[in-house]
């Protein structure tokens, strides 16, 4: 557009020379004189137009370009190596035990802290995350983290994840949708934590160290601080890289795996390759408890 108004003023000017130069030549001929200068005017005139259209069309054309929105491409997992977090306790706790849930913060949604006293150790519970993008069916291990299987069993029988959605999706070395804030931010939580478990405790393993959560693995998220879980979790559609200071919870169906496989081939908002919201929004209409 900067252009289009130089030309404008360029040609104005020379408009201005040339009236003037007729002017003094054609003094006796007036008629001569409007004749041409209606002449100049409008050959000027539709230059000008010219110039104008044409410079607005290729602006017209930039901003369109700008605006055209990135196809998402499907999330690919780059393989990774290396020990894989045990999904089983090397020494098996009680049958039950005691669990803490201090308060932390503001709750993102109205929910009640779990039971504390006799939480069962040993057996399993299934979970089905309801999902608009299908069925997410997770066996979650009481014997490998009861405290935080009793804290999820508890939100969803409360119906706190119900009608949030999965806000995070990541693909490459971390290849997981993150899930569990009312808020869908990823600040969120339910006004308490519990500290880490298996394998963030009692396995042995340099929490400095990268190891492999295997496809189809849950734990839960946290702040970069294992003793700070809430009630984000994430799920791996494929093996993820990452420290073991992300408490296990249990593992997917293949169902469930392949659900959530299916979200990752959707793609990231905004075409992102790595991290970012999911392109296809991800909502959990309800968690089912079995």
């Amino acid at each position: 557009m900067a252009n289009n108004e130089q030309r404008r003023k360029d040609a104005m000017r020379t408009l201005e020379r040339e009236l003037k130069r007729r002017a003094r030549a054609e003094k006796l001929k007036p008629l001569g004189v409007v004749v041409t200068t209606l002449a100049i005017l409008l050959f000027i005139g539709g230059s000008i137009y010219l110039l104008t259209t044409a410079g607005g069309a290729d602006d017209n054309e930039a901003a369109d370009e700008s605006t055209t929105p990135v196809e998402p491409a499907a999330l690919t997992a780059t393989p990774v190596s290396g020990e894989k977090v045990p999904m089983k306790r090397s020494s098996p706790l009680p049958e039950t035990v005691t669990c803490d849930y201090p308060d932390d913060g503001e709750a993102s949604k109205d929910i009640d802290k779990p039971a504390t006293d006799n939480v069962p150790a040993t057996g399993t519970v299934t979970i089905t995350l309801k999902t608009n993008q299908g069925d997410i069916p997770m066996e979650l291990d009481r014997a490998i983290s009861p405290c935080g299987v009793n804290a999820i069993e508890h939100m969803a029988k409360s119906n706190y994840f119900n009608d949030t959605v999965c806000h995070r999706i990541t693909g490459g070395g971390l290849n997981v949708l993150q899930c569990g804030d009312p808020t869908g931010t990823g600040t969120g939580g339910p006004g308490f934590k519990f500290a880490g478990e298996w394998p963030v405790k009692d396995s042995g393993l340099d929490q400095n160290t990268p190891l492999v959560y295997p496809k189809g693995s849950i734990a839960m998220a946290n702040p970069s601080d294992p003793d700070a879980n809430g009630s984000q979790f994430f799920l791996n559609w494929a093996d993820s890289q990452l420290p073991p200071q992300y408490t296990v919870l249990g593992s997917m169906t293949d169902e469930g795996t392949k659900t959530v496989a299916d979200i990752a081939k959707n793609g990231i908002e905004g075409g992102g390759t790595s991290d970012g919201k999911p392109a296809k929004e991800v909502r959990i209409e309800k968690a089912e408890v079995k």
